[in-house]
């Protein structure tokens, strides 16, 4: 009896202690379009859309999501009206938009500075109708109109679009552009609202987030994620909702944690084509939470929420194989070849053209030239090596830089690579070679001076194709595998062999920055 009075006592304080005002709440609205009855249907905007869908249901947001036919402006319109009327002030609305963007001449004269507005294409638009048809698109206009109204009552907003407006590509991948032909006529305002917003600046708002998946000058292109096409921003923003972002684990991802996870996972997803835009670019303070992840947490940002939680809850690391690596690649050969080990994978192949030794990633670009049956398996091992690392990175990523900032660098172009101190005591730094080989740069342990590791003045020479630099922090000993990197004869099969061994379901942050030469551009 003595025994249960402390918890009797802990209950009855629990029960008389005031909870905050109000728990805040996320509303989401999801659209995602393949089927485009008038223009080049895509293929992984749905998947898309419901990869955020399912991550949005299982954070216990209130989500209304909209597919293909169903994706019709008043419908949307409608969700979007309902979700503000819902709403209380503190309250977060999330709208994630995948398919087709496209430019057409302002709709106000003077508004934009490049005389063009952008719109988000829906099924129902007919550019050989455009008239009849444009009540079917969204333009920046409206959308800036719907922002307010929300902002009006207090309620912060978060726009994904994983969709491209302009820009031209280098490399010659085969995914499908998320570009839509532009309208060269002047189209009538569709509402009221392509009217006033014109007036609203993107600047004024103060409660409003938008994250697009490239810069103005790059495209967005569909790639190859887990085997199938994928949008790279949708695939890590579903990623970053399932807890991975949230770095400390407090049940709040903040502007800060989501640039740090969005801007990793997007090169690493991507293959380094395309930089995501956030607006504004820089966060209006340190402690400003975009995502509420738990249910209950009150309104403000992180310094206030710290406060009302007396617990941080701890993220669970998983080992590879539950992120769905299986350690084996699709492989396409074409010619009579014998087959390689680990390559009876499945989904969208990477291709081995036997008389030209060409090695061609899922997404078309080349990875390896002059590649041989001697050759081949070293090239299979780097990338099922790189799976696994990437799939490291999807729960902890690391930020590392190469600049200029290209999608692909020709021969004699010069190059610099930075990787800073992470939040572990411990760094690795390696390449993983177009050739299939792994070449050792930096080992920093606990106990030594930890600096910068820079790599400065690079010059591309042959063989050109696909490398990968990689950064690996960690609290846990390192000694041994560097000592499998310091091997001469390291192979990636032997290096995967240590870090399943040494870092797999370990707390560990890792950066991997895609390197694409060719000959010339």
């Amino acid at each position: 009896m003595m025994k249960a009075l402390p918890r009797l006592l802990a209950l009855s304080l629990a029960v008389a202690l005031p909870g905050p005002a109000f728990a805040a709440q996320t509303y989401a609205l999801v659209v995602g379009i393949d089927e485009y009855p008038n223009d080049v249907s895509l293929d992984g905007a749905v998947r898309d859309a419901e990869d955020v869908y399912r991550a949005m249901s299982a954070a216990g947001f209130e989500v209304v999501k909209f597919t293909n036919a169903e994706a019709r402006k008043d419908a949307i319109r409608k969700a979007w009206t309902d979700m503000v009327a819902t709403a209380s002030s503190g309250d977060t609305i999330i709208f994630t938009y995948a398919g087709h963007g496209a430019q057409m001449p302002e709709l106000i004269a003077g508004d934009e500075a490049d005389g063009l507005d952008e719109f988000l294409q829906l099924p129902g638009f007919d550019r050989n109708r455009h008239q009849e048809t444009s009540n079917e698109i969204i333009v920046d206009n409206e959308m800036n109109a719907w922002f307010t109204e929300a902002e009006g009552k207090g309620v912060h907003v978060l726009f994904v679009s994983d969709s491209c407006f302009s820009g031209g590509m280098s490399r010659s991948i085969t995914g499908k552009s998320r570009l839509a032909p532009a309208v060269k006529v002047k189209l009538a305002p569709p509402s009221q609202e392509a009217i006033d917003g014109a007036n609203i600046k993107e600047i004024s708002f103060k409660q409003v987030t938008v994250l697009a998946a490239s810069l103005e000058s790059q495209p967005t292109p569909e790639v190859i994620i887990d085997g199938a096409p994928r949008g790279a921003l949708s695939w890590s923003f579903a990623r970053a909702l399932e807890g991975s972002a949230d770095r400390d684990g407090d049940g709040m991802i903040t502007r800060i944690e989501l640039e740090d996870y969005i801007f990793s996972n997007v090169k690493n997803r991507s293959e380094a084509l395309q930089v995501p835009n956030f607006m504004p670019q820089v966060a209006r303070s340190e402690s400003e939470v975009v995502v509420r992840l738990t249910r209950g947490i009150p309104a403000g940002d992180a310094s206030d929420m710290a406060a009302a939680s007396e617990t941080t809850n701890h993220k669970t690391v998983k080992p590879a194989s539950d992120l769905g690596w299986t350690g084996k690649i699709a492989l396409q050969i074409d010619g009579q070849a014998e087959k390689p080990n680990n390559t009876d994978g499945t989904g969208t192949p990477f291709r081995w053209d036997l008389a030209s030794g060409v090695f061609y990633t899922p997404n078309g670009d080349v990875a390896a030239e002059n590649v041989g049956a001697d050759r081949v398996q070293a090239v299979v091992d780097k990338f099922v090596l790189l799976d696994f690392l990437k799939a490291m990175a999807s729960q902890n990523p690391g930020s590392v830089s190469l600049t200029p900032t290209k999608d692909i660098y020709p021969a004699g172009a010069r190059l610099r690579f930075d990787a800073p101190p992470g939040r572990y005591p411990n760094m690795l730094v390696f390449n993983l070679a177009n050739t299939g080989e792994v070449q050792f740069l930096d080992l920093q342990a606990a106990g030594t001076t930890s600096s910068q590791f820079k790599l400065t003045d690079v010059e591309v020479v042959k063989p050109f194709g696909a490398d990968h630099l990689v950064t690996i922090w960690t609290g846990e000993p390192v000694d041994a595998i560097g000592a499998v990197l310091a091997d001469r004869s390291v192979t990636a099969a032997t290096l995967l062999r240590a870090l399943l061994t040494r870092l797999d379901g370990k707390e560990a942050s890792v950066a991997i920055q895609p390197l694409y030469t060719r000959e010339t551009l």
